[in-house]
Order: C-alpha cells, then structure tokens, then sequence
C-alpha cells in the first residue's frame, strides 16, 4: 500500500511540473475530458 502511494505522489508531482503554469494544468485537464467525451461519443 506504501508503494502505491509514494508511486501515485511521484506520477502526480511529474504530471504538475510537466505544466510550467495553472493554466496549462487546466488546458492539458481540459484535453483529457474531450478526449474522453470523443471516445464515449465514438463508442455509441
């Protein structure tokens, strides 16, 4: 369970500096919802 989350805390420090600003944590979170919305959309 420890390693799972020390694994989850480094995944989640990479994925926030890959960002420089807030604003392109929001664009890169923006993109993942449409891609979603496509796939959901594509699969019906």
């Amino acid at each position: 369970m420890r390693k799972i989350i020390s694994l989850a805390v480094v995944a989640g420090a990479l994925a926030i500096s890959a960002c420089n600003t807030v604003e392109g944590v929001g664009r890169d979170v923006s993109s993942a919802g449409d891609a979603v919305a496509g796939a959901a959309k594509d699969s019906k």
